[in-house]
């Protein structure tokens, strides 16, 4: 095991210490108790499954409201939960978020409102986001590759060239945070490129290909959009190792952790998987190794540093809305991509470990 995945278990043996199972029913919880059951895989343990099982369990007693991208993203410890251990009723919440994938309004082309029918999203333009390339595509790609469900796997596969083609800058390669359908432009304007959602794409990708058959119509495409986001990234990390929250403002935002280790996973299993070459394998383990070394431990405990709050993308000033976002430590979702982080980094190096041995 790999130094590296010792630190990301010290963070997540903290948070399960520190939370209940019954965590809120959206993203970043989802995307934790996600990254707990890759790793219980990873290890061949059952390490963390209690706390996973008990949020399962939460939610079949009570029945949450799937009516986002947000709150699709639960389906990821649903369906683990539901091959492993196996309960018909986590069967029935991933079928759940299946039927708003299939059967939700699309706004634009085959995208979902991000916000969906919920509450919030009626107070917020009709949109797209970057994030949903984590939160909507990931789940239904893994459900598709193992169910053998061609239809559910034709939409996962599209979503990167359809985002692409609204979020991505043509000339920068990086990714704006949304699109607004009513308006028919992206937002924010000017070349504002928010570091996390450009870590969800580097994070979200190489999953999804991962998943895809290999003469899917839809895999080069998105080994372009890949390839030009991560070569568009690499001049933009910090000699510290990290990324910005705002990209291409160097000295003007803050260093943010969850962005870096989102970049880190995702170059790292991309290189481990033959997506991209092996430039970029020092800049990932640089950004991973920066994140351990910032580590913060204290009374028994072990926290990830400088990971910034929830971030929308805001009606107006919305640079300065990335700016004034707090920093926080051990949020759900920066120790899960820690966590992916890590495991990637171990799969990665496992042979260097074992010849160093002999």
């Amino acid at each position: 095991m790999s130094k590296y995945l010792d630190a990301a278990m010290e963070v997540a043996d903290t948070m399960v210490r520190r939370r209940q199972p019954a965590m809120p029913w959206t993203w970043g919880q989802a995307l934790f108790g996600y990254a707990l059951t890759e790793l219980d895989a990873h290890l061949e343990e059952d390490r963390y499954q209690w706390f996973t099982k008990g949020f399962c369990d939460h939610y079949v007693a009570h029945p949450p409201r799937v009516d986002q991208s947000d709150t699709s993203a639960p389906a990821l410890i649903t369906y683990a939960m539901y091959k492993c251990p196996g309960d018909e009723e986590y069967k029935k919440l991933t079928e759940r978020v299946l039927h708003y994938i299939r059967h939700e309004p699309r706004v634009m082309d085959d995208a979902v409102n991000h916000l969906g029918n919920s509450l919030e999203g009626r107070f917020y333009p009709k949109s797209i986001w970057v994030d949903s390339l984590m939160m909507f595509s990931v789940f239904p790609a893994r459900y598709a590759m193992e169910n053998g469900d061609k239809k559910l796997m034709d939409f996962a596969a599209r979503q990167p060239r359809l985002y692409a083609g609204y979020m991505m800058d043509p000339e920068d390669h990086l990714w704006y945070h949304a699109y607004w359908v009513k308006a028919g432009r992206h937002h924010p304007r000017r070349h504002v490129y928010w570091g996390r959602g450009n870590g969800w794409v580097i994070a979200a990708l190489p999953m999804i290909l991962s998943y895809l058959p290999e003469d899917h119509p839809e895999r080069d495409n998105i080994l372009t959009i890949l390839r030009q986001t991560s070569e568009a990234l690499l001049p933009h990390q910090r000699k510290d190792g990290y990324f910005d929250t705002v990209l291409k403002k160097p000295g003007r935002t803050y260093r943010e952790s969850s962005a870096t280790a989102l970049i880190a996973a995702g170059w790292l299993r991309a290189v481990r998987l033959g997506y991209l070459d092996e430039t970029y394998r020092e800049p990932a383990c640089q950004a991973l190794c920066a994140i351990v070394s910032n580590l913060k431990r204290e009374d028994g405990d072990t926290y990830m540093t400088e990971c910034s709050a929830p971030t929308i993308p805001l009606h107006i000033l919305p640079y300065l809305g990335y700016r004034l976002t707090p920093r926080g430590n051990n949020l759900t979702y920066g120790v899960a991509a820690l966590v992916f982080a890590a495991i990637e980094y171990d799969k990665m190096t496992e042979g260097e470990r074992k010849d160093e041995k002999e």
